[in-house]
C-alpha cells in the first residue's frame, strides 16, 4: 500500500467512525425533542432531504438532472423502504427504550441474508447461518420480557418493522447496484415528510424543538449518510460495516449517560447475545465481500 493509499485508508476509517458517532445520536434527539412523533418526522424529513439533495446538486453540478432522469423502479423501492425505515425506526425509539430498538435492529445483516436468499437467490454462508441463529435467540430472550407494557411492545414491533424495511432496502441496493444513493436517500426523506404530514401538526412545534429537529435531520441523518458514502469508498466493505455497526451499542449508551435510561435485564442478556453474533460475524467476514447495510433512521 502506497503512502497515498494509506492516507486514503485512514481518511475512510475516520469518516465512517464519525458516521457511526452521528448515527448513534438518534436516541438522544428523540428523547430531547418534545414534539409529537409525526410532527418530528415531518420536519426531520424536510431538513434531511433538503441537506442531502443540496449536496447532490453541488457535487454533480450539470450531471445532476441527467442522473435523476435515470432513476426508475429500483430507486422508487429504495425510497419507499428507506422512508418506512425512518418512520418505524424513530417510532420504535419513541415507544420503547433505545436499547430495545437497537438490539432488534442489530439483526439487519441476518434478516438481509434471508431476504436476499428468497428474492435474489443469494445463498448465505455457514457462518451467517450460525450467527443468524444466535441473533434470533438473543431477540427471543429480549421479547420474552413483557413487563414493559403495551407501549414497550408497540416499540418492539416497530423495531421489527424497521429491521424488515432496512433489510429490504439493502437487498434492493444489492440487486440494483446502479441506484444513485444520495438522490434516492434525499427523496426518501421527503417521502417520509409527505406521508407524515397528514398526521402531523407542523405549526404546533416550538422554536426550540424546531431547532433540535433541524440538528436531528442535518447532523444525525444527512451528515451520517454523507460521511458513510465518502468513507466507505476508501476502505474495504467489511471494515466499513464493522465501524458503522458501532452505532448499535453507542445509541443506548448516550441516552443512559444523559437521561439515565437503563435497559432491563432481558435486554442486556439478549443484547449481549445479538452483539456477539453481529460483531463476531462481521469479524469473520472481514476478507470477504458482503452486503453493506445503509442506516437511515
Amino acid at each position: 500500500m502506497t503512502q497515498g493509499e494509506q492516507a486514503q485508508y485512514r481518511l475512510g476509517l475516520a469518516l465512517v467512525a464519525f458516521c457511526a458517532l452521528a448515527w448513534s445520536s438518534s436516541g438522544f434527539f428523540i428523547r430531547l425533542i418534545g414534539a409529537d412523533l409525526m410532527t418530528m418526522l415531518f420536519w426531520r424529513g424536510l431538513f434531511t432531504g433538503t441537506a442531502v439533495m443540496a449536496l447532490f446538486f453541488v457535487l454533480e453540478r450539470g450531471r445532476a438532472w441527467s442522473i435523476l432522469k435515470t432513476m426508475r423502479l429500483p430507486s422508487l423501492l429504495v425510497m419507499i423502504f428507506s422512508a418506512s425505515g425512518m418512520i418505524t425506526g424513530l417510532g420504535a425509539m419513541r415507544y420503547t427504550t433505545v436499547a430495545d430498538a437497537m438490539v432488534i435492529y442489530a439483526t439487519v445483516p441476518f434478516v438481509t441474508a434471508g431476504i436476499a436468499f428468497l428474492v435474489i437467490g443469494e445463498k448465505p454462508s455457514r457462518s451467517t447461518l450460525i450467527a443468524s441463529g444466535a441473533a434470533l435467540l438473543g431477540v427471543i430472550v429480549m421479547l420474552a420480557d413483557t413487563r414493559g407494557g403495551s407501549g414497550t411492545l408497540t416499540g418492539k414491533l416497530l423495531a421489527i418493522g424497521m429491521t424488515l424495511s432496512m433489510a429490504c432496502l439493502a437487498t434492493t441496493m444489492r440487486r440494483h447496484r446502479g441506484v444513485p444513493l444520495l438522490p434516492a436517500m434525499g427523496a426518501s426523506a421527503w417521502l417520509c415528510s409527505a406521508v407524515t404530514f397528514w398526521f402531523a401538526r407542523p405549526l404546533s412545534i416550538t422554536p426550540v424543538d424546531l431547532g433540535l429537529t433541524a440538528l436531528f435531520g442535518i447532523f444525525q441523518n444527512a451528515l451520517g449518510l454523507i460521511l458513510y458514502t465518502f468513507g466507505s469508498r476508501r476502505i474495504p466493505a467489511a471494515e466499513a460495516t464493522l465501524l458503522a455497526a458501532l452505532e448499535v451499542p453507542l445509541a443506548p449508551f448516550w441516552v443512559w449517560v444523559v437521561f439515565g435510561e437503563t435497559p432491563g435485564r432481558a435486554t442486556l442478556i439478549g443484547g449481549l447475545i445479538v452483539l456477539t453474533a453481529l460483531f463476531g460475524h462481521i469479524a469473520s467476514e472481514v476478507r470477504r465481500t458482503r452486503v453493506i447495510i445503509p442506516t437511515v433512521v
